[in-house]
């Protein structure tokens, strides 16, 4: 897992945040468990989990936030 300083992957960082339901309930759209799906939706997707709306059932705790974030400004490397 990444520390506060590393750049976060895919792999062992990013897909881990969604769970099973997270992944079934987005089919309709995406792939979250998808390397490409997430990478190439990832500016949505963070715009949805700061505004608490993804995933459904409630909103990401902060720190995952800025995981994902970190991940993204990263350039969402896999």
């Amino acid at each position: 897992m990444a520390s506060a300083h590393d750049s976060p992957s895919f792999a062992s960082d990013i897909k881990p945040l969604f769970r099973p339901g997270d992944r079934e309930a987005m089919e309709f759209a995406l792939d979250l468990w998808s390397y490409d799906d997430v990478s190439q939706n990832a500016d949505a997707i963070l715009s949805r989990l700061r505004d608490g709306s993804m995933p459904c059932d409630g909103a990401w705790p902060a720190g995952q936030i800025e995981m994902f974030q970190r991940w993204v400004e990263s350039g969402t490397p896999a």
